[in-house]
C-alpha cells in the first residue's frame, strides 16, 4: 500500500499526473481540479494516495489533502461507484459542495459530475449523508430542520429552486440571513444580493 507520493511533476496527461521520485515516475490519476495540475517545473508535491488492485489493473489516485483522499474512499463504499466515477464527483464539485450536496440530499447537484446519473446521485446521497456530518455543521449553522414548513423562508428556498439553484445552493445562500420575521421576497431578495 502506498499512502503518499512525495516527488516533482515531469508530466502532466488529461485526468493524471507523472511524479518523480527516486528516479521512478508513479502516474497517479487526480481530479481535474487538483492542484497538482499548477505545479512549476522542479517544484515538489505530495499527494495523498488509493492504491486499486483489480485482476487487470493496479492504479493510484492522488489527492493533494487528506480529506479528498477520505472522502474519494466514502465514495468507493457506495453501491455502483467505482474509481472513475468517484474522481468524476471529485472533479466536479469541490469538498465543501460534494459534502453540501450530499447533507442537503441535493442530488442534482452531484449528477453534474461526468457519468454520474440522477439515481446514482441519489444513492450517494442516501447511503453517505449519516457519514459526512451533520447538515447544521456543515452548512454552517441552517438546515431543513431550522427551517419551519409552511414559512416564509421554505418558500424562499422553493423560490430560489425554480430560479435555478440547486437545493445545496439555495440552502447556502439562505445560511447568512439571521433576521426573523422577513417575508418571503425579503428572504430571496437578500439571498440573491449574496450570491452575487
Amino acid at each position: 500500500m502506498i499512502a503518499y507520493i512525495k516527488g516533482v511533476v515531469t508530466q502532466t496527461l488529461p485526468g493524471s499526473v507523472v511524479i518523480e521520485n527516486n528516479n521512478i515516475g508513479y502516474c497517479v490519476h487526480v481530479p481535474d481540479n487538483s492542484s497538482a495540475y499548477l505545479t512549476k517545473d522542479g517544484e515538489i508535491i505530495t499527494l495523498y494516495t488509493a492504491m486499486l488492485v483489480r485482476e487487470d489493473d493496479i492504479s493510484l489516485y492522488g489527492f493533494t489533502d487528506t480529506q479528498s483522499l477520505a472522502m474519494f474512499n466514502l465514495l468507493l463504499t457506495v453501491n455502483g461507484i467505482g474509481a472513475k466515477a468517484a474522481l468524476a464527483i471529485l472533479s466536479a464539485l469541490s469538498l465543501s459542495e460534494l459534502k453540501k450536496a450530499i447533507a442537503f440530499e441535493d442530488a442534482a447537484l452531484i449528477t453534474k459530475a461526468n457519468g454520474v446519473g440522477k439515481k446514482t446521485a441519489q444513492r450517494v446521497c442516501l447511503e453517505l449523508k449519516d457519514k459526512v456530518g451533520p447538515a447544521e455543521d456543515i452548512a454552517g449553522g441552517i438546515s431543513e430542520v431550522n427551517i419551519e414548513k409552511g414559512s416564509p423562508k421554505e418558500d424562499a428556498l422553493a423560490a430560489l429552486m425554480s430560479l435555478g439553484y440547486s437545493k445545496t445552493e439555495a440552502m447556502s445562500a439562505l445560511i447568512g440571513i439571521t433576521e426573523k420575521d422577513l417575508s418571503a421576497e425579503e428572504y430571496i431578495k437578500r439571498a440573491l444580493r449574496s450570491r452575487r
